[in-house]
């Protein structure tokens, strides 16, 4: 511990994201990046917006960015708040509309950023835990009250890739009218129906969700929310407090082209599905349990092979998985869904280990 340090630095634990390997030919299934490539849409928006212009402070606001994200989604720009990535508007919810004097709440796995962004801004928890079969159970976020200070989950959970349907998060919405509920969308498009269809009827609603997933801009860093404008504008005097210009010219070309292009976001979300599928059987038909996943990632476990062994031994053969050694999951595997040729020659080293 350095002697210049912050009080606060010393009890921090940083979240920790998933390895970006310097190895080249490596087939990279952990970090749930997309396996096809941005919209060309979005590429020649970035390209065109690469000149003298650079010079230039970007647009504060993203107006074009909020203008496409509200039309798509049926909303007003006032009712959307950009970002530098999902992670950051998440940062700036926590200040601005988690941080009170009793605990939010959060399932006990789930993305371990909450619980470094908790600590970092100071914001006392309580983790949930999930149902035996890693479902949420909405009755345990009911019945509190004013007790507690909020509610966030991500919507398929995160590492688990279980989805809670639109009407249990309606459910857990009516039952905490007199506090904030986040709903971090970062795979909705994958498999499940969005919470943005509620915000016209929840105003202690906000719905948060990136680019980096479905949209395959990660390398960009461009997340949104959606909400009640009374939401909206807490989030926006934070990031006015912190940085005035999170988003440059850049991201803000790329990410308005990205939303625009429907045809092209739809087709890529498609052929992920279907390689989910194909995967998912893949894996059961070698003994896996898998768990049901609306996410661009499969979360599974052999009940006869131990999960970091596995995880090692792939790395051995140039293939890349998560592997998570908290209590409960220990002896799973986050795969994320590649190509289909990426799937495979999964699958066939999987065969070949556990022969």
């Amino acid at each position: 511990m350095s002697k210049f340090w912050s009080p606060i630095v010393s009890r921090l634990t940083p979240y920790t994201p998933g390895e970006q390997p310097k190895i080249s030919n490596l087939i990279k299934l952990n970090t749930n990046e997309n396996p096809y490539g941005p919209s060309p849409r979005a590429i020649a928006a970035m390209a065109q917006e690469v000149g003298d212009n650079l010079r230039l402070y970007p647009n504060p606001d993203a107006e074009p960015l909020k203008a496409a994200i509200a039309k798509r989604h049926g909303l007003t720009a006032a009712q959307v708040f950009v970002g530098n990535g999902s992670d950051e508007v998440l940062a700036h919810a926590f200040q601005a509309l988690l941080k009170h004097d009793a605990p939010i709440l959060f399932p006990d796995i789930t993305y371990s950023f909450y619980p470094t962004y908790a600590s970092l801004y100071e914001v006392t928890y309580r983790a949930v835990p999930l149902a035996d079969d890693f479902s949420i159970n909405v009755d345990h976020y009911l019945g509190h009250g004013t007790d507690i200070g909020g509610i966030i989950f991500p919507n398929p959970n995160a590492p688990t890739g279980c989805l809670m349907t639109l009407v249990e998060v309606e459910r857990l919405l009516a039952g905490n009218p007199d506090r904030v509920v986040i709903v971090d969308e970062a795979y909705i498009d994958f498999g499940g129906v969005s919470a943005i269809d509620l915000v016209a009827k929840y105003t202690n609603l906000l719905v948060v969700q990136t680019l980096s997933k479905s949209r395959s801009l990660a390398g960009l860093r461009v997340g949104f929310a959606v909400g009640h404008v009374d939401l909206i504008n807490a989030l926006e005097r934070v990031k006015n407090s912190f940085n005035s210009y999170p988003l440059d010219r850049i991201a803000i070309a790329g990410a308005t082209a990205a939303m625009e292009d429907d045809g092209y976001f739809e087709q890529t979300c498609n052929a992920v599905i279907a390689s989910r599928a194909t995967l998912v059987s893949d894996l059961t038909g070698l003994g896996f349990e898998v768990l049901p996943s609306a996410a661009n990632f499969v979360f599974a476990r052999h009940p006869q092979h131990d999960a970091a062994d596995l995880a090692a031994a792939l790395r051995g053969d140039g293939i890349i998985v998560r592997h998570f050694t908290s209590a409960r999951i220990n002896q799973f595997l986050r795969i994320t869904v590649g190509t289909d040729a990426a799937c495979a020659s999964l699958i066939d080293a999987l065969r070949r280990r556990l022969k």
